[in-house]
């Protein structure tokens, strides 16, 4: 899911590459961000920032693993969370690994967001892309064009090598914000008796 402010492009802003050194630092920016994502309110309840704290150490774990790329800023105020063309797919292992997190995460709506994410994997393009997973920038530092930072390296990755990347944004508001990258909307995708989440695919520049 995707979370991230209009952001306002400011000075230079370096990114890096996250380490497991950095994971809850990240899982708690990363909650700040989505603590009103109406997927987030959906599975969790109102105000749950505690919980999300759990679901994106997880996330991070995951992402953290492999050959994966987890960007952030120097201050970890925001991080992207970005799988390689053919790694997309949460595998089981990748389930069992995370069920303790999420377990404390969603209690006793697991059930639901099982059904969230086959949902959304169903109509997952198969094509070789990269996956923007994760996107989301603390409030506290929302404007700065940090979202923005975190995003344009792998899309320059994407031109260079002609790939196309693809994410799903959980806030309609969004969309226009990723539509600036070269983002366009494919499809909308209700998820079971839940919000609705807007999938976007950018083809490589020319």
């Amino acid at each position: 899911m995707i979370d991230d402010d209009h952001d306002r492009r400011g000075g230079v802003i370096e990114v890096r590459t996250a380490t497991p050194g950095d994971r809850e630092a990240l899982a708690t920016a990363l909650a700040r961000a989505f603590w009103d994502d109406p997927v987030m309110t959906w599975l969790m309840g109102r105000d749950p920032v505690d919980r999300l704290r759990h679901f994106f150490r997880a996330e991070l774990g995951q992402f953290l693993r492999g050959s994966n790329e987890v960007l952030t800023s120097p201050g970890r105020e925001g991080a992207a969370l970005w799988a390689p063309p053919g790694r997309w797919r949460t595998g089981w292992l990748d389930v069992v690994r995370a069920t303790p997190s999420m377990t404390l995460a969603l209690r006793l709506h697991l059930p639901r967001a099982l059904r969230a994410l086959s949902t959304i994997e169903r109509v997952h393009p198969r094509e070789p892309h990269w996956y923007l997973a994760v996107l989301g920038t603390e409030p506290a530092a929302q404007g700065r064009g940090i979202g923005a930072a975190l995003v344009e390296p792998i899309l320059e990755r994407c031109d260079q090598a002609g790939l196309a990347a693809y994410l799903e944004s959980s806030k309609e508001q969004n969309v226009p914000y990723y539509q600036r990258f070269g983002f366009k909307v494919t499809g909308e995708i209700a998820l079971p008796n839940g919000p609705t989440v807007w999938s976007m695919w950018r083809e490589a520049a020319a």
